[in-house]
């Protein structure tokens, strides 16, 4: 799976999917102050699921019927060291019946939800 990290999400944990194999690409690296509607955007051209602690992209979605992303991954749950994310993401790509693709995913401290769109 490919990714887009938004400028919230941490580097080590960016670091880590990269180790784990996957390609991510961080808009703190190379695309920094962009807007949501752009970061948006930047995942459609390019097919990625966007990776954030930003919960405007439900908004935004949901509520603005901006065009939808491939995906969007919306850690509310923060964790408690910067490899959080990373881990539980990589963990997710394995898990059995779980679909990123279409989906808007929240991560909640002891629970995980969809929404298709």
């Amino acid at each position: 799976m490919n990714f887009l990290a938004n400028e919230n999400f941490p580097f080590p944990s960016i670091s880590f999917i990269r180790n784990e194999g996957h390609f991510i690409f961080s808009i703190s690296e190379l695309s920094n102050g962009i807007s949501d509607e752009q970061v948006i955007q930047k995942a459609i051209k390019e097919n990625l699921i966007i990776l954030t602690f930003d919960k405007d992209y439900g908004e935004l979605i949901f509520k603005f019927g901006i065009t939808n992303p491939p995906a969007v991954v919306f850690f509310r749950y923060k964790g408690n060291n910067p490899l959080f994310a990373g881990k539980i993401l990589c963990d997710l790509t394995v898990k059995a019946g779980l679909k990123l693709e279409k989906n808007f995913t929240v991560i909640e401290e002891n629970d995980i939800r969809q929404r298709q769109y």
